[in-house]
């Protein structure tokens, strides 16, 4: 995975003018589009395509400064269609217009090329199990809310303590399969999971193929398939999503497996009175790489 990685790096470095054939690179490599920009999201801490902009736009000011070429030839050539799109996408990076930069030599603000190397500290410990699960259903109670790396999430928050308290015990008692329980579903995340972005969440539990759906829930429809499940105690959130950060960069690099599109999954398995602190599974689906 790791070599795969920088192999994308090199892509992006060869072509900056153009937008990085990533399926055709993961097909070459022997593995997918969906886990390639996964993995490189979690562990750059920045989706591919905020990586490419920063690149551009880094190599971009040297020509700027250098101020042999017009703007628009610059622009062009860094795969923007006028001076007004380059310029916005210049001073999001750098936070003044390529004139300005031109005539004052600055400010830039640089961004390396990134390089990925293997180092597995094993800081967190990786409890891990496989199980092959035929298909089922998750339902619940669903909304659309932003991605939110680090902490509490405000709006999942929301979303759930806007649910009556009989309704918790209503879906447990909907629940007849594994994961087992009261379940925290992310779907629909985009694949370069940037921060900000939308993703389905779900207050739910999970239920066999053929059980029927309430009229007042809503349903996610799970195919058969192999999941990791990632069991971790300790203070929460920060504990479960430390175990999250580590299966980017310590399990995933180490073992032949690799993420499969479909939803993440949080099994609630303790916890304590006011939720500082939890016994927690994360299930992944995952594929041999």
């Amino acid at each position: 995975m790791i070599s795969a990685l920088n192999r994308l790096v090199d892509l992006v470095e060869d072509r900056l003018g153009e937008e990085p054939d990533v399926p055709a690179l993961a097909t070459t490599l022997g593995t997918t589009e969906y886990h390639l920009r996964r993995m490189f999201s979690s562990l750059a801490g920045m989706p591919l395509s905020e990586y490419v902009r920063r690149r551009r736009m880094t190599v971009a000011a040297a020509d700027v400064v250098r101020g042999g070429d017009d703007l628009l030839g610059i622009a062009v050539r860094y795969g923007y269609g006028s001076t007004e799109a380059f310029g916005r996408a210049f001073r999001s990076v750098h936070g003044a217009a390529p004139r300005e930069v031109r005539r004052d030599g600055g400010p830039l603000r640089t961004q390396p090329q990134l390089r990925f190397r293997l180092t597995v500290e094993g800081s967190t410990p990786m409890d891990t199990r496989f199980t092959d699960r035929p298909a089922f259903r998750l339902i619940g109670h669903a909304t659309r809310v932003p991605l939110i790396h680090q902490g509490v999430n405000p709006h999942i928050q929301e979303h759930i303590a806007a649910l009556p308290q009989e309704e918790h015990a209503r879906l447990k008692s909907l629940g007849d399969t594994d994961p087992a329980g009261l379940l925290a579903v992310c779907d629909d995340l985009v694949p370069d999971n940037s921060e900000g972005s939308e993703l389905t969440y779900l207050h739910g539990v999970a239920v066999s193929g053929d059980t029927s759906v309430p009229d007042d829930l809503d349903a996610i429809e799970v195919p058969a398939g192999t999941w990791a499940v990632f069991r971790s105690s300790g203070p929460y959130p920060e504990t479960l999503q430390s175990t999250w950060a580590a299966t980017a960069s310590e399990w995933f690099p180490s073992n032949p497996w690799r993420l499969r599109p479909g939803p993440s999954i949080v099994s609630v398995l303790e916890r304590a009175d006011d939720f500082t602190t939890a016994t927690t599974e994360l299930w992944l689906p995952v594929e041999p790489a």
